[in-house]
């Protein structure tokens, strides 16, 4: 192994970091350019004058409809389903579909709903069918995008353990692009619809670009050089064949190496449930609680700007630091028990969000009135986030032997889409409680 490390080649000009970076932006983006997107897509579910006056009603000014008080939660939920079966379901078969048709075929059909939503800001919709209409595109980038996820950490498995630092970190960095987008198009001054186009051919850029970067992967010698070394029969493995008596895995005489799922999930379980656990709080709380968080010194334009600034950019850009961190710092260790008990204190954020100034509210109190609390609590929220989560994503695949790497990645993949898709249900429960 000392001898095939030394021959390994140098990642020249980080050629692979950066692709791997580029893709890891491409799996989140399209989720969170539709999460950040939120006014355009609230503005367009409100009841139109004709179905108002024909039913009667006058609304107070303020009031929400139907459509638009459930939005966010239902928007999570139709996101996080999709995504965790989906991922489910590339953790198992991963194996028998080849990993450049899950890549770029997925890839493909995200920009191409990408491209039919930007038409969509020019197609006049009624209020429910627009809903279903963005419920069904949301169902769709989710569950190529969890294929895609599934695909990225899996490949990333294959490299040293510094390569799933820029998945996560390029995953960071798609919310606060999409978060700085949406302010820029606010910024524009432009009309919604305008400005709405504009976000969303954004994204098919950026997504097109994160295509071409995975056509030239294979091209790349150091890929190359780890994708080999996975296909052959590693020293280990050949001892293992010669000694059966040593009670590790077994590969087939064919040179083939078995690899289980529950024997892997065995080596790596505490890691798994621990990224679920943080992701699990963090959709929870962001944002179906987060996003109705109302400023009290709004004044002027700071109102427009509260929520795509203090939620979003600010979740996002604190979210892509703690996860760029573990390129340089990796504490605590993997078998420490620093680690979970870090993640489990994370339960304190969504009572601390719950006690802002999140609007409309039936049960608790408002008790951190200031927008200064609410900021307080958004940065080591998301930083801890994306800190925590980072750590165990790096740390899994690297518990288990190198031709179990691929399939360990996925499995950490499908444990954080659990976490996802347990945070969309919790919310409905968090919501209702404030």
């Amino acid at each position: 192994m000392r001898r095939m490390a030394a021959r390994a080649p140098k990642d020249k000009y980080f050629g692979v970091w950066l692709i791997f970076f580029m893709l890891g932006l491409g799996t989140l983006l399209p989720w969170n350019f539709y999460m950040n997107a939120n006014v355009y897509f609230t503005s367009r579910l409100k009841d139109s004058p004709l179905e108002e006056s024909s039913a009667n009603r006058t609304e107070a000014p303020g009031e929400r409809s139907a459509l638009e008080a459930s939005f966010n939660n239902v928007m999570t939920l139709c996101a996080m389903l999709p995504l965790l079966l989906c991922t489910c379901l590339t953790s198992l078969l991963h194996r028998l579909v080849s990993q450049r048709l899950r890549v770029l075929g997925s890839l493909l059909v995200i920009m191409f709903v990408f491209i039919a939503t930007a038409v969509f800001v020019r197609v006049p919709l009624e209020p429910l069918a627009f809903f279903c209409v963005t419920m069904a595109k949301i169902v769709t980038i989710n569950s190529f995008g969890a294929v895609l996820q599934g695909s990225l950490f899996g490949m990333a498995g294959l490299l040293p353990a510094s390569y799933t630092t820029p998945v996560m970190s390029g995953q960071g960095m798609a919310g606060s692009f999409a978060a700085f987008a949406m302010i820029c198009a606010i910024a524009s001054g432009s009309d919604l619809p305008d400005a709405a186009f504009g976000y969303f051919i954004t994204a098919c850029v950026v997504i097109f670009l994160s295509i071409l970067c995975y056509v030239l992967l294979p091209k790349l010698e150091f890929f190359q050089f780890y994708q080999e070394k996975n296909r052959k029969p590693s020293p280990e493995n050949s001892v293992i064949l010669m000694n059966p008596e040593s009670g590790a895995e077994s590969a087939d005489p064919s040179g083939r190496q078995d690899v289980s799922v529950g024997k892997i999930f065995k080596k790596i379980w505490l890691l798994a449930l621990s990224v679920c656990f943080t992701f699990t709080v963090t959709i929870g709380t962001f944002p179906a609680i987060t996003a109705d968080t109302k400023s009290t010194l709004a004044r002027g334009s700071w109102e427009r700007y509260f929520i795509p600034v203090s939620c979003f950019l600010l979740f996002n850009l604190s979210d892509w630091a703690g996860r760029s961190l573990t390129a340089f710092c990796m504490w605590p260790r993997s078998d420490s028990r620093i680690l979970p008990v870090s993640i489990v204190s994370r339960l304190v954020f969504p009572p601390l969000f719950m006690l802002c100034n999140v609007q409309p509210r039936l049960n608790l109190p408002v008790v951190f009135l200031h927008d200064g609390w609410f900021i307080f609590f958004m940065v080591l929220f998301a930083f801890s986030n994306g800190y925590l989560a980072s750590l165990c994503m790096c740390f899994g695949p690297k518990k288990v032997l190198p031709h179990e790497a691929e399939t360990a990645g996925a499995v950490m993949a499908f444990f954080l889409s659990l976490g996802l898709a347990l945070g969309a249900g919790l919310s409905f429960l968090l919501r209702a409680l404030v």
